[in-house]
């Protein structure tokens, strides 16, 4: 690979071993899954900066807007998902990735967006 630095950081074992244990490059998922695991870390963290920096953090329903806030910025990345998958895999053509076709790319989106309202939710109620 052309302009690859290979430091002690990029090439050690343990980074080789932490990048292929995450969902995106992990063997035997199918690509619901991987979208159902990236969503729930996402929701979990997402709702925190919402509800403790956010405008309304000092009066009774900061909670519930920073919980709104988070599903609003869930729907806004699952839309991004879609006109990245429109303009990406609009013709369906295959390849050798599982997630990049059309179908996958569905899948993907559909198990991030639950993921991540679900995770989301599981904060809102642990909070």
């Amino acid at each position: 690979f052309v302009g690859h630095l290979a430091t002690p950081i990029t090439s050690s074992s343990l980074t080789r071993a932490l990048l292929k244990n995450l969902p995106a490059y992990r063997f035997g998922l199918t690509p619901l899954l991987r979208g159902l695991e990236i969503g729930l870390a996402h929701g979990y963290f997402l709702i925190g900066p919402f509800a403790k920096l956010g405008p309304l953090r000092n009066s009774d329903i900061g909670l519930l807007a920073g919980f709104l806030s988070t599903v609003g910025l869930i729907l806004i990345l699952t839309l991004g998902l879609t006109i990245y998958g429109a303009a990406s895999f609009g013709q369906d053509k295959s390849s050798g990735n599982e997630l990049q076709t059309k179908k996958s790319w569905d899948q993907f989106k559909g198990g991030f967006f639950v993921g991540a309202c679900g995770s989301a939710g599981f904060a809102f109620i642990c909070l």
